[in-house]
């Protein structure tokens, strides 16, 4: 069945971004839902988001609380900049003040008003204001007002048969701790449509949030886990990454680095639509190379992003400036951005989704990510983070993207950890550098070990960095334990490279 088929005529749009993308453009107007999950996971902010969108559309809408009061409400919209000025508050709360029938709020002890007269009393405010958008808040008070299941389920019956012809689009909120923590399945199936939200810790950072669409009647959804945050501002949900979705056309020509022993190393220039990783010891030249082919792209008047996990933006803007790269000057133009990523504190999906903003509104085309090891540590589940890293970079691959990963191998010296390159199989080409002795003297040798996109040199060349930039070398040919990690050059001396600084 095409996808397209499946979307209803009119959606209600939930007023966050992210999770319209999630429902493929909201929720299918005049139904009920359920919003569900535990404390601290967003259901409020979420529910004051959707009612504000209603009220930016000109719709009535009325939020009943059994849980918080209307003081509370209006210190969670103060804390993300709200005002609420245009949604109905009817409040069910234990406060000592009685509001009198003129006013448009009206208070009751929840545990004295029978929940009879509790339902009444909320549909004659329904029937006064004829919203388009009702959140109730929450099912936990309804269920101690029922004292039994049978009881509670009939008149979440009788709410949902109240609400059906008014087209009104309704959301029950449950915060999961009357039913021992769990899902109420039996509601599931009472409702139109269900969304579950979770709050877990880590072991080291701040807590995550993620959501996930349980059913839509009748309607397509991207299916799965997606991660959110709450920030000032409300909930931000940020959509799992399907490559397949995002397919474009683009020609296949190489990447040129502007150094000719370089692009002949590497078979003619690393070709778009393509991954490179960049492995080996710490300070062998894998940020800096990745920043030479930055300063060609945006000298051709390309966009480009970098991803920073480890290094500080000051840090790699001095040493771009030492090897003669104005970054400064392509960022003050547009064509670079610099994103400095916080580890402990972005989700895989956040970041997931700040790529797929950057290429698809900023339309960049090269993008790196420096480095793989600040990434892993986003996720403790090691196994699950690559293959959504497998997924972006399948992304970034359909878009046109040339893609450089950098990889740091542990330890300056010695064998190679097989383990830091279980990474190789989802990229195109594979660059190692490593250090090597020569004449009393520590230098740097960058080959490549792999190349998907077409022939590349089976050679070791001399990698030099000097205040004039990067330079490769001719080929080096007496080497001596390449394979030990430790390769010591044995030869005359004459291929290798002095520093041109003064």
């Amino acid at each position: 069945m095409r996808v397209d088929a499946m979307l209803p005529s009119h959606r209600c749009s939930m007023g966050v971004p992210g999770l319209d993308t999630v429902l493929l453009g909201g929720l299918p107007s005049g139904h009920l839902y359920l919003l569900e999950g535990q404390p601290g996971s967003g259901k409020t902010t979420l529910s004051l988001q959707f009612l504000m969108e209603g009220v930016r559309k000109g719709e009535s809408c009325l939020y009943v609380t059994l849980s918080e009061t209307a003081t509370e409400l209006r210190e969670v919209a103060s804390s993300h900049g709200w005002d609420l000025h245009g949604i109905d508050l009817f409040e069910l709360s234990s406060v000592e003040a009685v509001l009198g029938e003129g006013r448009s709020q009206s208070v009751f002890h929840s545990w004295e008003v029978e929940l009879g007269e509790t339902i009444r009393l909320i549909k004659q405010e329904v029937e006064r204001i004829e919203p388009k958008r009702v959140v109730f808040d929450s099912l936990s008070e309804l269920r101690l007002l029922a004292q039994d299941q049978f009881r509670y389920r009939r008149q979440v019956l009788a709410l949902k048969q109240f609400f059906s012809p008014r087209n009104a689009t309704v959301i029950l909120v449950d915060d999961l701790t009357s039913a021992g923590g769990g899902r109420d399945m039996q509601l599931h199936s009472i409702c139109h449509g269900v969304i579950s939200l979770e709050r877990f810790a880590l072991e080291f950072g701040a807590a995550r949030r993620r959501l996930q669409v349980q059913k839509v009647r009748g309607a397509a959804f991207i299916a799965g886990y997606h991660d959110l945050s709450i920030r000032t501002g409300g909930v931000e949900v940020y959509p799992r990454l399907v490559a397949s979705d995002h397919h474009v056309e683009f020609v296949n020509q190489p990447m040129l680095s502007g150094v000719r022993h370089l692009d002949e190393l590497v078979g003619g220039g690393f070709l778009r639509g393509t991954c490179t990783l960049l492995t080996g010891p710490a300070g062998t030249g894998k940020t800096t190379l990745a920043l030479q082919y930055i300063g060609e792209a945006c000298a051709r008047g390309e966009r480009c992003q970098i991803y920073e996990f480890d290094e500080r933006i000051g840090t790699l803007l001095r040493r771009a400036e030492t090897m003669g790269l104005d970054l400064q000057g392509y960022m003050e133009k547009g064509l670079l951005h610099i994103y400095q990523a916080n580890p402990a504190e972005m989700s895989p999906g956040e970041f997931a989704w700040h790529v797929t903003r950057a290429v698809q509104d900023k339309r960049c085309s090269m993008v790196v990510i420096d480095s793989l090891n600040g990434y892993l540590s986003a996720m403790p589940e090691e196994k699950h983070l690559l293959l959504q890293m497998h997924e972006l970079l399948a992304f970034l691959n359909q878009s046109g993207v040339t893609t450089f990963l950098i990889n740091p191998q542990i330890g300056l010296i010695g064998m190679m950890d097989a383990d830091q390159l279980n990474v190789s199989y989802i990229a195109d080409t594979v660059v190692l550098f490593r250090f090597f002795e020569a004449n009393g003297r520590i230098r740097k040798a960058i080959s490549v070990v792999k190349n998907r996109s077409g022939k590349h040199e089976d050679t070791i060349r001399e990698l030099h960095i000097d205040s004039q930039g990067l330079r490769v070398g001719e080929p080096l040919t007496s080497f001596r334990g390449v394979l030990s990690g430790v390769p010591e050059f044995i030869g005359n001396g004459k291929p290798l490279m002095e520093s041109r600084d003064a």
